[in-house]
């Protein structure tokens, strides 16, 4: 196997430029340069970059180290790429067959007013904190439920897509409880009882469209391979795709099918937020347009 060729900053600008034949550069410093590339010139340089194969990943150790070493491949400093004449895009690199998950956005429940995580879930569901009694006051309380459509989790709580009211709903069924929070159970009865939730947490469809379609940029989306040889990581960036305008209804479908999730993350001394989760390797659901490159 070749090895990579271990290049300056400055040497790797010129390699670009080279490349891109009207490529701009901003330049602020030595070490602190905006490349600009028209769209055309950045795809044709990610296919040459899929046609080198196997490359050494010079950044092991670092969290986005995949994402760091196609910037370097690219010749720009991290952050430092603007796409001329595109609208809003944005490079994002995620390891193929990664099960990890990427919040798409934090937005508490509906009604906003009355506080749901804080004053509901949390002080009338919420279990003894794991912690409670070390790190925590014997008090401490926890809600923390990872819930998705059409499954209910082991203390009876679902998400309900309501698509003729255009709301997602968070329900509650004791009778889907696991036997193992039994005594929880007793506490939740004791507490407020055994019915629906009341009020119900939700979120409206347009709400969530507008909140979400501002976050989620159009991008070229590219999945790395990833295998070691004799203790080094190599990378194959061989699956490159282009994705544009966020599409609410493929929003909604995703979720119906179990690829969107809710998670809830509170104790008594802070609620670290709601969050609509989703794996990595699915977000080209979302997306009216994707383009393989």
């Amino acid at each position: 196997m070749d090895g990579p060729v271990i290049i300056s900053r400055w040497e790797q600008l010129l390699n670009i430029c080279l490349i891109f034949g009207n490529l701009q550069v901003i330049e602020k410093n030595k070490d602190d340069f905006m490349v600009v590339v028209t769209k055309d010139d950045l795809i044709k340089k990610l296919r040459d970059i899929r046609n080198l194969g196997w490359i050494e990943n010079l950044r092991v150790g670092n969290a986005g180290s995949i994402g760091n070493m196609l910037e370097d491949l690219l010749g720009i400093k991290e952050n430092n790429l603007a796409i001329a004449n595109a609208g809003e895009w944005e490079l994002k690199t995620k390891r193929k067959n990664s099960s990890s998950l990427t919040t798409l956005l934090h937005n508490e429940p509906s009604p906003r007013k009355a506080g749901i995580v804080a004053n509901l879930l949390l002080p009338f569901y919420g279990w003894q904190h794991q912690e409670a009694g070390h790190k925590y006051p014997n008090s401490e309380l926890s809600f923390r439920q990872t819930i998705c459509c059409k499954r209910f989790s082991d203390r009876g709580f679902t998400v309900e897509l309501d698509r003729e009211n255009e709301k997602i709903i968070i329900r509650f069924d004791a009778s889907k409880i696991d036997p193992k929070h039994n005594d929880w159970l007793k506490k939740v009865d004791q507490r407020i009882g055994l019915g629906n939730l009341n009020p119900e947490p939700y979120w409206g469809f347009r709400d969530l469209s507008a909140h979400i379609g501002s976050k989620l940029t159009n991008c070229f989306f590219i999945l790395v391979d990833v295998k070691k040889e004799n203790g080094k990581e190599y990378l194959q960036y061989n699956d490159i795709k282009m994705l544009s305008n966020f599409s609410m209804n493929k929003f909604i479908d995703t979720f119906e099918d179990n690829l969107i999730y809710i998670d809830f993350d509170a104790r008594t001394g802070h609620n670290h937020g709601t969050k609509f989760r989703i794996r990595e390797t699915n977000l080209p659901l979302l997306y009216d347009n994707v383009t393989q490159i």
